[in-house]
């Protein structure tokens, strides 16, 4: 493990990503932006004649593609160079260009929409006769056409394509103050030894032993935090205004609505979900009060719910550990998909450790020409090598839909983005329990899987819930102030942890740190995707070689159906309540396991 204020140009090469497979340097990508500039031209060239015949139509289509194949690497360039080092102005300088150019693009294309709306229907199935190659297409011109009522004309479809750089200014803006510009001080532990908190840093400083750390690091983040709360809370009024427009503009009733039609999930999903964790709320309270009991303190802070109730178990694991585990893991899965995995560590598709000025948290890119990318922060944690299974899962998804769909359809919709990455947690954590019998490691190994449940569907649950509060508000006409969103937070919080919780003050600002607040409804599909995570993976471990075929069938699907029929490949119906009641359920089994062990 590198120091977090390493200097990136200090950073060794092996934990590096290497952006090379995208663009030899920044000098070729520079020349790639400027042979982009002429494509707006290009695809102006079309508007007005998609629907006058097979061929034409199929020429567009199968140019939008070839455009696909050049932006995914230019914009995965510059936003990797940028996330790498935020304070560095030439990267941000560049991702700019980028985003700039993306919509310069998009602004010219807004045209084929209504266009492709426009064609009746008898029309276009003689197309598909006249032109049989279409078919490839069907899928995504479904996408379009089913969505009639919420398309625009040409011009106000140019006009909402050019406000997409403005729409994305408030993520930005969050993204580049967390990240860049918002330090914090150095925090103390019981010894009176220093230690550096940053946003990578402050979670493994929560998983510390040292309650007195702990509570340093809560105390000095959300101190440091509460002096910039109304700018940060500015920011999500602004991101809510926005979602707000682009949802009336369409015709939509809710911004909830706008976001989850374009993944043809039903807005009874999220809800459902909500009133489920509700009703299992009981299982929460009783892991709050075994947390409690088990760490023996009097009152359980929110400073106390990271730390491994079996502190003695918890050992460093360097990233070289952390691979081959994974790799022994995931073993289950195939020669294919473990030789994947190794071609991504020996070729570094993966930025591994925390450096001055990089983004924290941890992501892989989606973007899979020519491969995927992943950011992570590595701390030789526990936590840090589920993360890597995590987002390695994430990868080898995206890799799989590029390499089986055509460019079309392969990109994945967001509902079942999560499947896979804690499907491979899951996996990580049976294999985990399965070689061991020493009480106390089987003890902290169940108590990290309960933390999972916990920070995966009852976490997460709150944080929708919590934003669907924000986007009730914001179309109520009332603005997200710092105090508001304080005070209902704060609520939420002690709602979901119960009475054994001290639901200390501070806690209420945490909604000021979560970036996925900027990321339009986002986060429910953590819950659902986990508990649909848990059933497949049980089901391969259960059934062995015909439910992970079955499995790859479904990362192989990218967007060629809809994401519950997708599922429904992999053995888990969706639309049915039963994933979500059986992961809750064996939520309980392990606390029953865990109180026992205790």
């Amino acid at each position: 493990m590198i120091d977090p204020k390493t200097k990136r140009s200090e950073v060794p090469e092996a934990y590096t990503w290497n952006l090379k497979d995208m663009f030899e340097s920044d000098e070729a990508w520079m020349a790639e932006y400027e042979a982009l500039k002429d494509m707006p031209a290009k695809i102006a060239g079309y508007q007005g004649r998609l629907g006058e015949s097979a061929e034409t139509l199929l020429e567009y289509l199968r140019a939008q593609d070839e455009l696909e194949l050049r932006l995914s690497p230019f914009y995965g360039y510059a936003s990797c160079k940028n996330d790498q080092d935020q304070a560095n102005a030439v990267y941000q300088d560049m991702r700019g260009k980028a985003m700039s150019c993306l919509i310069a693009i998009s602004s010219a294309g807004a045209f084929a929409t209504p266009e492709i709306m426009a064609i009746d229907e008898d029309r276009l199935n003689l197309f598909y006769v006249a032109q049989p190659e279409l078919e490839t297409y069907r899928r995504s011109l479904y996408q379009i056409r089913r969505r009639a009522a919420h398309i625009l004309s040409a011009q106000e479809e140019r006009l909402l394509a050019s406000a997409g750089e403005i729409s994305r200014a408030p993520e930005n803006i969050g993204s580049v103050f967390r990240n860049a510009d918002l330090k914090y001080p150095s925090v103390k532990d019981g010894k009176g030894e220093e230690h550096a908190l940053t946003g990578g840093s402050y979670g493994p400083l929560m998983e510390s032993d040292d309650r007195v750390l702990r509570r340093n690091a809560f105390e000095t983040l959300y101190g440091r935090i509460d002096e910039y709360k109304n700018t940060i809370a500015a920011t999500l009024d602004a991101q809510f205004k926005q979602l707000r427009f682009f949802s009336q503009a369409r015709k939509y009733g809710s911004t909830i609505e706008a976001s989850l039609d374009r993944t043809e999930v039903p807005v009874a999903v999220y809800t459902n979900l909500i009133e489920a964790v509700h009703a299992n709320l009981d299982k929460m309270y009783r892991y709050v009060a075994l947390r409690k009991k088990l760490l023996g303190v009097d009152e359980l802070h929110m400073y106390d719910v990271y730390t491994p109730i079996v502190a003695d178990a918890a050992r460093s694991i360097d990233f070289e550990e952390a691979k081959a585990t994974v790799l022994d893991a995931l073993s289950v899965l195939g020669e294919d998909y473990v030789a994947l995995l190794k071609e991504g560590f020996e070729q570094r598709w993966i930025d591994v450790y925390e450096n001055e000025g990089k983004r924290g948290g941890a992501y892989s890119s989606g973007n899979s020409r020519p491969h995927p990318y992943v950011l992570l922060n590595h701390k030789d944690t526990l936590d840090s090598m589920f993360t890597l299974a995590h987002e390695m899962g994430h990868a080898l998804h995206s890799y799989h839909s590029c390499q089986h769909q055509p460019v079309c359809t392969s990109d994945y919709v967001i509902f079942v983005a999560e499947v896979a990455s804690t499907c491979n947690e899951v996996l990580l954590m049976r294999h985990l329990l399965s070689k061991t019998t020493d009480k106390k490691e089987r003890a902290y190994l169940i108590n990290h899987f309960l933390d999972s449940f916990k920070g995966t569907v009852y976490r997460q649950t709150m944080f929708a819930e919590f934003e669907l509060m924000m986007g009730r508000m914001s179309e109520n006409g009332e603005t997200l102030t710092a105090e508001a969103l304080s005070e209902k937070y704060r609520a939420l919080n002690a709602l979901y942890f119960g009475p054994d919780m001290i639901s200390d003050p501070q806690i209420a600002l945490e909604w000021a740190r979560i970036p996925h607040f900027f990321y339009n409804y986002y986060v429910f599909q953590y819950a659902t995707g986990f508990s649909a995570a848990v059933a497949i993976a049980n089901r391969i471990l259960a059934e062995g070689a015909p439910a992970v075929a079955d499995y790859k069938k479904f990362l192989s699907g990218g967007s060629s159906t809809d994401p519950i029929s997708l599922l429904k490949i992999a053995g888990v119906d969706m639309s049915s309540p039963e994933p979500v009641n059986s992961a809750l359920a064996l939520f309980g089994e392990l606390i029953e396991e865990m109180e026992a062990l205790g």
